[in-house]
């Protein structure tokens, strides 16, 4: 694929996993935090990497990785607004509830009729997000070697054209991309999360991932 300009939006593991991801596959990329320090270690042991605030990573990308906590996720695209306006952002948040799990299951926010990824857009109708990368652990986003072959990313999103780009950005990470339709699709994509952490906090297993099996 052609390469890219790619803002990340995240200080935690999930956006160094993908920043460097994108930066092997040759990609440009700037990684973007509240407070760029936290990326200065990371930054250092990254050849080519940038780093800045939030908004220098949304205004640097053409598109836009949304890895933040998700209590966070509203306030911060909220605050960046414009800068998201008629992006691609490839939404890897969960609404994941700042409350312990309950019999090895996270709780979240939201309810069964309602998604963090409807929530964001409405804040920003213009930017185009697409659900990706919130159903599988760090270790795994980037070209995962598992005995089944590849595994299936399972996306969503109101605009085909963002989540074209999506999937292939998908395919070159070594994976699977399945259309779930559109933004309303993510109340069933975002609790994939629950199901993928349950053997983790139940059995300490945290390196699988989703397949769909297809007849």
């Amino acid at each position: 694929m052609e390469t890219l300009k790619i803002g990340v939006l995240g200080s935690g593991q999930v956006a160094k996993v993908l920043a460097s991801g994108f930066l092997n596959h040759g990609h440009q990329i700037k990684v973007g935090s509240r407070d760029p320090k936290k990326l200065d270690e990371w930054k250092a042991k990254t050849p080519n990497a940038q780093t800045g605030t939030f908004e220098e990573a949304a205004e640097f990308g053409d598109v836009i990785v949304l890895a933040v906590k998700g209590t966070a996720a509203e306030s911060i695209v909220k605050s960046l607004g414009g800068h998201l306006s008629t992006k691609v952002v490839v939404d890897a948040t969960n609404p994941i509830a700042e409350a312990p799990p309950v019999n090895g299951v996270i709780q979240f926010f939201t309810s069964l009729n309602d998604s963090l990824m409807e929530r964001l857009q409405k804040l920003v109708p213009h930017a185009k997000f697409v659900k990706a990368f919130n159903s599988v652990g760090n270790s795994l986003m980037v070209n995962p070697s598992l005995p089944s072959g590849k595994p299936s990313m399972f996306i969503c999103g109101n605009d085909d054209a963002a989540k074209r780009t999506v999937a292939e950005i998908l395919n070159q990470f070594g994976w699977e991309s399945l259309d779930f339709g559109k933004v309303e699709s993510a109340r069933a994509i975002e609790p994939l999360c629950m199901l993928w952490c349950i053997p983790g906090f139940l059995r300490n297993e945290w390196t699988h991932a989703f397949k769909l099996v297809k007849q």
